[in-house]
């Protein structure tokens, strides 16, 4: 990203429940289960894959993976495949779903959800230890969006929903801009793109997670009215470090010019193992995962259908 031991807590999870529900009034029931979650981390985090860099075998075996899932969730390609086939790195490919919108008219708008699944590979041993796992970077925002698309699958949604899993961002945010400028010369319209980044971690802030570029759109006041709770705030840092061009919302708002912002809950203070090989899945807070993934079902089922323009950029 950014250019309780696992079994403990897998005995704990699946003694309770399998599933979180909502009970808020006057919404779609969310079930959101802590176990998929679980498994898709500790699978795209383990050794088997290598660190899942770009091109190699471990991030083909990912790819294969979120495309079963896709399709075990009734979430169909989006291309006459799962695969769209970069051509700036061999051997590699972003995995893209879609859920058609209902809407006579709003289903010709797009709406992108988005989050990395390759990470940087095999490192300088550390503690004997070379494979950098890449749990927090970014199986969490892979696992998260997921399950977040198996529960949006299942609502009825007024416009287009494009299911993306990115390949090649740890190499300069190559898949995204692949596919955004393979969408805009189709001339789809793409009318917003969220992202999600690093979120295997809670904050100690106000907030849950911040979203990147926050002055740049309405899109943090517009969730936060949604959620009843600030679930997306500003980080004070984000702009020093440049954090809105650093993922894959950057190519989409380039293409389109549109509200493409990233969600993350790692301030670089809650997590220190950026890019290192000890980021690993028994680190990760599933629970708090889960309980996030359950904010933003019913969140973003209300702007996927919200009216148009309600969404905007401010400049």
């Amino acid at each position: 990203m950014f250019k309780v031991k696992y079994f403990s807590f897998l005995v704990a999870i699946v003694a309770t429940s399998c599933s979180v529900s909502s009970n808020l009034p006057n919404e779609s029931q969310v079930e959101v289960s802590s176990v998929k979650i679980n498994t898709s981390l500790n699978y795209l985090a383990s050794d088997e894959l290598l660190g899942r860099d770009s091109g190699h075998e471990g991030n083909v075996k990912a790819a294969t993976y979120l495309a079963k899932e896709l399709k075990e969730y009734g979430i169909q390609p989006y291309y006459e495949s799962y695969e769209d086939k970069l051509t700036a790195v061999e051997n590699t490919w972003n995995v893209v779903g879609v859920i058609p919108g209902s809407d006579s008219k709003l289903k010709n708008e797009i709406v992108v959800l988005g989050a990395h699944y390759d990470h940087i590979g095999i490192q300088k041993p550390i503690a004997g230890d070379s494979i950098a796992n890449g749990a927090n970077d970014n199986a969490s925002g892979v696992s998260v969006l997921l399950e977040l698309a198996r529960n949006l699958s299942q609502k009825d949604l007024k416009r287009t929903v494009v299911v993306c899993f990115f390949t090649a961002e740890e190499l300069g945010l190559l898949g995204s801009e692949h596919l955004a400028k393979r969408l805009k010369n189709e001339n789809a319209n793409v009318v917003l793109m969220l992202n999600f980044e690093m979120l295997g971690v809670p904050m100690k802030r106000e907030y849950t997670t911040f979203i990147t570029g926050y002055d740049q759109s309405n899109l943090a006041e517009k969730i936060n009215a949604l959620a009843g709770e600030p679930l997306a705030g500003r980080f004070e840092d984000a702009e020093k470090m440049k954090l809105f061009m650093r993922s894959d919302n950057y190519p989409f708002y380039q293409a389109y010019k549109i509200p493409s912002q990233t969600f993350s809950s790692s301030d670089f203070e809650n997590f220190i193992y950026y890019h290192h090989v000890k980021d690993e899945a028994h680190l990760m807070d599933v629970p708090f995962m889960t309980e996030l993934t359950k904010k933003f079902v019913p969140v973003v089922e209300k702007l996927i259908n919200l009216p148009s323009g309600e969404i905007r950029l401010k400049n």
